[in-house]
């Protein structure tokens, strides 16, 4: 494996992170702060608790998810349209270099800074409400693999874009809209039970479960089926990659 270009890689996507640090660390973070002030120390404080747990604490698992699919699938997604956009993207696609350690240098950087969001996010999640980590290995584990499942399908969003509107289109319209609705505000078990079904197609739903889990020790989904619906996803994703650059999609023409 050619270390040397999965660092190089990896480094220029860290290093043009640390040059627009207010879009993709900032920005995110303050806005999920608001979320906290408004919904937490003002909403929350009138509002019962939902399985024993405040209702400012229960919110940030799904809030920290949200920021982290977001960002993930938009870091990734530029990262690789951006080269594409330029035309750099042969001298890539004709180097020494792998399909594993183009993604992996691609994708690791995304994940990275996705997963250095969440935390931050966690930490000022602190100042404003009470939280309890009581699997925080299974948290950090959550975390990451769902920086680098999303990170994965950013990338095969960045390759299909043919514009910066479609880059926006599906984390804007589709992505956001699943987490809303996938249990960030309220529990499932709220819903009637037709509503709970349907509730349960939004794959969203297992992600924000299994990580409220690592916190609380209680959720709306089993630990097992959330795990096994994120690693499932991932699989899908790295597939759809093997089968881009094995055909060329979007990539050679």
């Amino acid at each position: 494996m050619n270390v040397y270009a999965i660092r190089a890689i990896y480094r220029f996507e860290m290093a043009r992170a640390m040059r627009t640090l207010g879009q993709t660390i900032v920005s995110p973070v303050i806005s999920t702060s608001l979320y906290f002030v408004v919904f937490g120390s003002a909403i929350g404080s009138a509002m019962a608790e939902i399985d024993g747990v405040s209702y400012g604490a229960f919110i940030v698992p799904g809030l920290i998810m949200l920021s982290v699919l977001t960002q993930s699938i938009s870091n990734a997604s530029f990262a690789i349209y951006f080269p594409k956009f330029t035309g750099t993207i042969y001298e890539l696609l004709s180097a020494p270099v792998s399909t594993l350690e183009t993604v992996i240098g691609y994708v690791g950087a995304a994940a990275t800074k996705s997963v250095v969001l969440g935390l931050l996010i966690l930490a000022t999640a602190a100042l404003f409400v009470p939280l309890e980590i009581r699997h925080p290995v299974w948290m950090v584990a959550f975390l990451v693999l769902t920086a680098v499942t999303f990170s994965l399908f950013g990338f095969i969003i960045g390759i299909w874009a043919e514009g910066f509107e479609r880059l926006q289109f599906v984390p804007t319209l589709i992505v956001t809209p699943l987490v809303f609705l996938g249990g960030t505000f309220y529990s499932i078990d709220m819903l009637p039970p037709f509503w709970r079904t349907v509730t349960l197609f939004n794959p969203v739903v297992y992600l924000i479960n299994g990580f409220r889990w690592s916190f609380y020790g209680s959720a709306d989904v089993a630990i097992g089926v959330s795990l096994g619906m994120t690693l499932a996803f991932l699989v899908l994703c790295l597939a759809l990659v093997a089968w881009i650059f094995r055909t060329g999609y979007r990539l050679k023409t």
